[in-house]
């Protein structure tokens, strides 16, 4: 394997987790969060792999973001709606547990996953309420760690946008999990 291949492989690595809990959370469905993580990587891969690898995380989640925005969109025009009742639910109507969105991020003490049980779902239901450009750039920033560039490149707008839409995220997620964090 040459060296740009292997390059690619660790950059797919690194990223995984976090387009999938990005895909979970805006799709609100496992095997389609994990299709379009698949998807957009083959298409990293085979479009655009020759590019500047410091290019490649925003070029990345902006793939990721247009394939969840044609997911909703041929959604949309099937008539499926999503609901918030319906976000934590699986085929067969069952709950869907939080873990499984956060995979990877075990806690070992009991304690704290007892004062965390709640508060995970409460910032999964928080997270889902939040408008899509909201939930975008506070993930971009919060979880996957992009920069406001980065940011701003990977959702298309300019780094102001980017400023506005993670502020008001930020604003509305503490006032609706102001009993969970104090």
């Amino acid at each position: 394997m040459n060296s740009m291949a292997q390059q690619m492989d660790r950059f797919l690595a690194e990223v995984e987790k976090q387009a999938y809990i990005m895909a979970n959370m805006s799709v609100r469905n496992a095997d389609d969060a994990l299709d379009l993580v698949q998807e957009s990587m083959m298409t990293m891969v085979t479009r655009y792999a020759a590019k500047p690898h410091d290019e490649w995380r925003p070029l990345f989640f902006r793939i990721l973001q247009n394939k969840i925005r044609d997911f909703h969109r041929r959604a949309t025009t099937r008539g499926k709606l999503f609901s918030l009742f319906t976000a934590f639910r699986n085929d067969d109507d069952e709950r869907v547990e939080p873990d499984s969105v956060y995979a990877g991020r075990d806690i070992d003490q009991p304690d704290e996953r007892v004062m965390l049980d709640g508060s995970r779902d409460q910032m999964l239901v928080a997270l889902a309420e939040l408008p899509e450009r909201q939930r975008q750039a506070f993930i971009f920033r919060s979880v996957d760690g992009l920069s406001v560039a980065e940011t701003a490149q990977a959702m298309r707008c300019t780094g102001g946008s980017v400023k506005t839409h993670y502020s008001r995220a930020v604003r509305r997620l503490r006032e609706q999990l102001q009993d969970h964090w104090t």
